[in-house]
């Protein structure tokens, strides 16, 4: 009887952990997809690199101060694995049709240790002040 809550509660913190990392890639997207259409790629690029760390700072924090369900580095790799799909299976396979992005460290590795990192270090800071309370 106890393995059905345990398993109920599990896939509820799955599912809103999830949530909170397609909303940070949703917005890296947007952002992403905008920087293209008012300015050239490369600034694009460095506009995404900037914007993907605060985005996911700011979905971090959210998620931490209301649910908290994981550890930061949990969430943090939880978080990176949604963006990496996302953008495997959307952007390379559905839009480019080309895998070339995951050459690009500017365009792909970077914004991904930056989405990684701001998650960490955010739930991290949250996670203390709450302790502290």
């Amino acid at each position: 009887m106890e393995a059905q809550p345990r398993k109920a509660a599990f896939v509820k913190s799955m599912a809103i952990t999830v949530a909170h990392g397609l909303a940070g890639w949703a917005l890296c997207a947007a952002t992403m997809g905008v920087g293209m259409a008012v300015t050239t790629f490369n600034h694009a690029l460095i506009i995404h690199a900037i914007a993907a760390p605060v985005v996911f700072a700011v979905v971090s924090f959210v998620y931490f101060r209301h649910f908290h369900f994981w550890s930061p580095l949990h969430t943090a790799t939880a978080f990176l694995v949604v963006v990496i799909t996302m953008d495997l299976f959307v952007v390379t396979l559905l839009i480019e049709r080309s895998l070339k992005m995951f050459e690009s460290l500017p365009g792909t590795w970077l914004p991904f240790t930056l989405i990684f990192v701001s998650t960490w270090w955010t739930g991290s800071l949250v996670r203390r002040r709450l302790d502290s309370q």
